[in-house]
């Protein structure tokens, strides 16, 4: 769902209309862009979306994990290893 002009609120606004604000969010799974002097600062989203956005960040950082297990068991595989004393120096330790 795309952000409308109408999405965008200044927080002088949000604060004066925050019940209406939060009511028309839950029921129609949109979200509100709140800006401070211009610029957006905040966001107001349903509750289960904000859920699902977490739950999908996690997927992603446990896929990311996996990924660089496989590519460190690849490299294992060509012989590409460090010795300990290689890798603090590469690291400057």
């Amino acid at each position: 769902m795309a952000i409308s002009s109408k999405d965008i609120v200044s927080l002088s606004r949000a604060r004066a209309k925050l019940t209406k604000l939060c009511e028309e969010v839950q029921s129609k799974g949109g979200e509100k862009i709140i800006t401070k002097n211009g610029e957006s600062c905040a966001a107001l989203i349903d509750a289960e979306r904000l859920d699902h956005y977490h739950r999908l960040e996690r997927e992603h950082i446990h896929l990311t994990l996996l990924q660089e297990a496989y590519r460190g068991l690849d490299d294992l595989k060509k012989g590409k290893t460090l010795s300990l004393s290689q890798l603090k120096s590469r690291h400057g330790q």
